[in-house]
């Protein structure tokens, strides 16, 4: 199993007083097992961005001790900077990177917000995943105002009220924190210094004037050049590389061009991949091809899947049997996957290419799926455990706790259920193959529906005692009726697949 990592990447009002970031990043790497991974200031912004990476309990712990180094150095009464801003620490995002669920992240962002305000006296706002309103999904809409803004209202404006802590405004001011994909800071400098064109074209990309979903943009004035500074939060729906070139097209019109661009912190290499696949027009990339991926791959050798085991005959709670659906319905997809791929370029077979191949393809994307949903699974029964954990001395802790708990469990049910659905897939398919594939391969095809069906049975076992624990029993009843109506498919596929080995394969059943 991946060993859990959260990555979290503050962001402090300061860019200009570096003794001031290193007491703060000295606050972060003085808890065990956090890895600082990346560090950026900027003057004209007053702002530095600092990433660092750990366990959930050690990166909760480092976060809390920065905002709180933070908050004796920076005084929000005393700042400027070109960067909209409400704190001294202003935002504090945490993403899942292994072995850990966005579930967890929101339970440790709700932690962190909980005691930041209890024991620093700072009003705490969530915001993304972790928002509790949808007003506040948005961190614009939070910072809306900035710290001036905020600090007029906080006391009399109930919209503004807080998630956690007082209701008034500090020298430290408030901060946002929430749990969110990864995102990539991104800005582009132009051959201008007339920040308006910076601004036009801000407004042309940005999701909210009406640009690419998933992006988010301000023009402003930065080391003398027109900067167009973004914060693209979702690389996979909307990449950095169709950004770019819009960017390129809009800068033409006004007789202008990009003189060069940054990262702020750190970008995933298959961001970069993808870019350099689009403008080198490599139509049949893989990441397969770079050679540090294939490296990398075999020096951590082949995998037997006994880790996993190992993993499981532990005397830990997870992973349990909602991880072992999963992984049986994952050896199901492999072993429809062997089938089509045994049937391909046979001339008996010929007029069932096209088919095979389809099933090869959503084979290897159920399996895929279905070994990621193994750790998914873990990570949401250890959502529920830590919801568990959270403080309940007074009413309104003991009510955010019963929320997270309720919210936790949802999220254990919606986990197994999903892998319920991916295994009456890989089902469907292995029907398919033991009606048209190999004939030499039909009983792997029956091992196939086997696995497919003890992944069905194993998983919907774990969606019905999370629906018992639901505290609302009327809202585990979608639930209850989605799966059921999977077991029905599951069954009339079964006789499908009897009456293949028994006709096909002369088999006596």
């Amino acid at each position: 199993m991946p060993t859990p990592l959260i990555e979290c990447i503050p962001n402090f009002s300061e860019g200009r007083r570096p003794e001031v970031v290193q007491a703060i990043v000295d606050a972060i790497t003085g808890v065990p097992e956090i890895y600082l991974l990346n560090q950026s200031s900027d003057h004209d912004h007053n702002r530095t961005v600092v990433t660092f990476a750990g366990p959930p309990l050690a990166v909760e712990e480092a976060a809390f001790r920065a905002i709180q180094k933070a908050a004796e150095l920076i005084d929000l009464n005393q700042h400027t900077g070109s960067h909209p801003r409400i704190g001294a620490t202003d935002v504090v995002p945490f993403v899942p990177l292994s072995g850990v669920e966005m579930a967890e992240c929101v339970l440790l962002a709700r932690r962190l917000g909980e005691r930041v305000g209890r024991e620093l006296g700072i009003p705490v706002y969530l915001y993304e995943e972790a928002a509790t309103r949808p007003d506040r999904v948005n961190l614009e809409d939070i910072r809306r105002g900035q710290y001036e803004g905020l600090k007029a209202e906080i006391e009399t404006n109930p919209d503004r009220q807080p998630d956690f802590g007082p209701a008034r405004l500090g020298p430290a001011g408030a901060t946002v924190i929430g749990a969110r994909h990864p995102l990539i800071a991104y800005n582009v400098y132009l051959t201008t210094d007339d920040v308006s064109i910076a601004q036009a074209i801000a407004k042309a990309v940005r999701h909210s004037s009406g640009g690419f979903r998933y992006v988010k943009a301000l023009g402003m004035l930065v080391e003398g050049r027109a900067q167009v500074s973004m914060n693209l939060t979702n690389f996979r729906k909307t990449p950095v590389y169709r950004v770019v070139e819009t960017i390129r097209r809009e800068a033409a019109r006004y007789g202008v061009t990009i003189h060069h661009s940054e990262l702020v912190g750190l970008i995933p290499g298959e961001a970069l991949m993808d870019a350099a696949a689009w403008y080198l027009q490599l139509d049949d990339f893989s990441p397969d091809q770079v050679l540090e991926n294939r490296l990398y791959a075999a020096q951590s050798g082949p995998s037997d899947g006994s880790s996993f085991l190992d993993s499981l005959a532990a005397g830990t709670p997870a992973p349990g049997g909602g991880s072992a659906a999963a992984y049986a319905g994952a050896m199901g997809a492999a072993l429809v996957a062997m089938v089509a791929r045994l049937t391909l370029g046979k001339k008996k077979y010929a007029e069932v290419e096209d088919q095979m191949n389809e099933i090869l393809t959503q084979a290897e994307r159920l399996r895929r799926d279905l070994t990621s949903a193994v750790d998914e699974d873990a990570a949401a029964f250890e959502a529920i455990m830590a919801a568990f954990k959270l403080p309940k001395e007074t009413e309104e802790q003991q009510a955010a706790r019963l929320a997270a708990i309720e919210q936790a469990t949802l999220r254990a049910i919606r986990v197994p259920l999903t892998t319920a659905e991916k295994a009456v897939k890989v089902l469907a398919l292995a029907e398919r193959c033991a009606a048209l594939g190999n004939l030499n391969a039909i009983t792997d095809a029956a091992s196939a529906a086997a696995m497919a069906r003890a992944a069905l049975t194993a998983a919907g076992y774990n969606v019905r005692i999370n629906i018992n624990s639901l505290s609302d029993k009327h809202a585990g009843e979608p639930f209850l009726a989605q799966l059921e109506s999977l077991e029905a498919k599951a069954a009339a596929l079964e006789v499908e697949i009897r009456k293949s080995l028994t006709e096909r394969g002369g088999l006596s059943l």
